[in-house]
């Protein structure tokens, strides 16, 4: 793999990391209702370990609460994790029907490691907009804190997700700080426009750049460069099903002058890792 334009610590802004339970039900689901194996089946230290070995640090990751009554044990669990480990940040998982659902929110937040939280509105079937979630959108706001909003129609979409739904969002708050994963795949233009009007948009490259994949980025180095000082890297490791080495490949094919891949791997996460834990 060509190393030259790629900085001797990489960040990656989309980590997953679940207890071992977690991992076993997400990896069989892969196998079940996608029929894609992950291919990088280690548990969170392992995980951990395989990063740090690379090169790669600081990381972010995320995990999410699928149901009702999940949220409150995974962030004790990620407190946990954050607490016994350098150079890892989360962001923290969040279901708007828990009773105490602010309450434990504005408790997480509390710690100097979580830089805000997941959701995932392909595996909460909620839509972005409905109102359940403005008090949360209002607390990260005021606490300067961001989101990981799962919102793209892939790599695969339900009614919940999509860019239609993503703009209802930001016509309500508008300067929601937010990421989106997969460079908003699969409507990556669309996502990419967005960016024009909505200052606080960031993107991920996760999954968006492996390689012999269906529906992967395709518009070329123009937006990528046009918007460097907003696009994160991000692997979606441990669950995917192609080496993450992959994603890497794929975007140094793209040429795109040092300085861009500078900003990418590393200096635009830790910008806003430094921005978000100043505030904390």
């Amino acid at each position: 793999m060509e190393q030259k334009k790629i900085p001797d610590k990489i960040i990656d802004f989309h980590v997953h990391l679940f207890p071992d339970k977690g991992f076993d039900a997400i990896w069989n689901a892969f196998d079940k209702l996608y029929g894609c194996p992950v291919l990088h089946r280690l548990y969170y230290r392992e995980c951990i370990d395989y990063l740090k070995n690379r090169n790669v640090g600081p990381v972010v990751f995320s995990n999410y609460a699928h149901k009702k009554g999940y949220a409150r044990g995974m962030n004790e669990w990620n407190r946990k994790v954050l607490d016994n480990t350098d150079e890892l940040y989360c962001f923290a998982a969040f279901h708007p029907e828990d009773e105490d659902s602010l309450e434990y929110a504005e408790e997480i937040l509390s710690h100097p490691k979580v830089l805000g939280f997941k959701l995932h509105f392909l595996i909460q079937p909620f839509y972005p907009y409905d109102k359940k979630f403005f008090p949360l959108y209002e607390l990260v706001m005021s606490k300067g804190r961001r989101f990981l909003m799962h919102i793209g129609s892939g790599p695969v979409g339900s009614e919940f997700t999509g860019v239609e739904n993503f703009k209802k969002l930001l016509k309500i708050y508008p300067d929601l700080p937010v990421n989106v994963p997969h460079m908003g795949g699969l409507e990556y233009k669309e996502f990419m426009v967005l960016m024009e009007e909505y200052p606080n948009l960031y993107l991920d490259t996760a999954y968006a750049f492996l390689k012999d994949v269906p529906g992967v980025y395709d518009l070329g180095t123009k937006f990528i460069e046009k918007f460097q000082d907003r696009i994160l890297y991000g692997s979606d490791f441990p669950n995917i099903i192609a080496p993450r080495e992959d994603e890497i490949e794929t975007l140094l094919k793209y040429d795109m002058p040092a300085e861009v891949y500078q900003k990418i791997f590393f200096k635009n996460g830790a910008d806003l890792i430094s921005k978000i834990c100043k505030k904390a």
